[in-house]
């Protein structure tokens, strides 16, 4: 579905396009694209740092999730979208890592909380990588993001809130379906 978007869209446009294999769909605009199933809204994404758990994955994303309705009588299938969703690359970042540290900000905690904080929640930091974290997150105070990224290899991207959330709060933007998750 993602090729067939990105061929759409060059049959309509001028863009420099890469590869997903190699980095984001549209490297010019900074925006990848997802596509995922309603029934488990997630996708893997390449892990740089821990760092995109707390400021987010650096890219905007546009999720396309569909439903998937298998018609036995001729053996094919169709896929439904139920949801277009872009997220703005400031909300990339994971709901609960951003939540806490919020919190812990807005109770003037200060680098051991917020190191307490990364280790209590296995952020994949050592204790330097932490503590330089928790340096700049002081300085530079992190959006709320609205993905939650599971540790891995690679980070496995779950998109349920961002179906939730799309058109209710700040960067993230539903350009089609309706906020009831039941109706297409």
């Amino acid at each position: 579905m993602e090729h067939k978007f990105v061929h759409y869209l060059q049959d309509h446009f001028e863009f420099e396009r890469s590869s997903s294999a190699k980095g984001i769909d549209l490297p010019r605009l900074s925006v990848d694209i997802k596509t995922t199933s309603i029934r488990q809204p997630q996708s893997s994404c390449p892990f740089k740092s821990a760092r995109q758990k707390i400021f987010g994955l650096g890219y905007s994303l546009l999720v396309f999730v569909y439903e998937k309705v298998d018609v036995e009588t001729t053996r094919t299938s169709r896929l439904h979208i139920r949801h277009v969703i872009f997220v703005d690359a400031a909300q990339t970042a994971d709901f609960q890592t951003t939540k806490g540290m919020i919190e812990i900000l807005d109770r003037d905690g200060n680098e051991d909380d917020l190191t307490a904080f990364m280790a209590d929640h296995l952020l994949p930091v050592d204790d330097i990588e932490a503590a330089k974290l928790a340096e700049e997150v002081l300085r530079s105070r992190p959006s709320v993001g609205y993905l939650t990224i599971s540790n891995a290899l690679q980070w496995r991207l779950q998109y349920k809130r961002v179906i939730d959330k799309a058109g209710t709060v700040d960067g993230v933007h539903r350009l089609y379906g309706n906020q009831d998750k039941t109706k297409s």
